[in-house]
């Protein structure tokens, strides 16, 4: 795994997740709510897996792991990530999650939108996709303000508590995120 750096937003702050997250990792990430609409998240998600999660993340290889937090309380809100980091072809997947108390506030948003351009600036990718189950349209929605194009529909790509999910598939370019400095989170 690359080592995450910590970024700012205007009202988040993006790092590394820590051991003394896990208590809150395991609340907010196994809430149903999430683990339904998530592939590899289950439910109920023990204290323990969070910790082993979070220890492991020292020998993952090809992801960048951010902990999303209110920039004034340093309160965990969520997660965002790259992975499958792909430098021959050079690209990587982005994917998050945000805790249901924090739902409607453009967390998603703000976070990912760092997370593409770093991608783009710091690691050189000419491409990012993402992927969303297609009865999760919140999800297609930040994609889309992030800048990522809807490039098609995969029927029943995945298996989630026993039934099959389609999923959408998402992309932005290099030259996409140039083009428009409406993408670009800070300077």
């Amino acid at each position: 795994m690359q080592l995450a750096p910590t970024l700012q937003t205007a009202r988040l702050v993006l790092r590394p997740f820590a051991a003394s997250d896990a208590a809150r990792l395991s609340e907010l990430a196994g809430a149903v709510e999430i683990a339904d609409t998530t592939i590899s998240i289950p439910h109920p998600y023990s204290l323990q897996q969070a910790m082993d999660w979070i220890a492991g993340h020292e020998s993952q290889r090809g992801r960048v792991i951010f902990a999303i937090t209110e920039e004034g309380s340093a309160q965990l809100a969520g997660c965002v990530e790259l992975r499958d980091l792909d430098s021959e072809h050079a690209q990587g997947e982005l994917s998050f999650w945000v805790g249901k108390p924090f739902w409607g506030f453009g967390y998603a948003t703000e976070a990912g939108a760092v997370v593409v351009q770093l991608g783009f600036e710091s690691l050189d990718l000419n491409r990012i996709y993402a992927f969303h189950m297609a009865r999760n349209p919140a999800s297609g929605r930040v994609l889309q303000k992030l800048g990522l194009q809807r490039e098609g529909l995969l029927r029943q790509r995945v298996r989630k508590w026993g039934r099959f999910e389609d999923v959408l598939a998402y992309a932005i370019l290099r030259a996409d995120f140039l083009a428009n400095p409406r993408y670009r989170a800070f300077a």
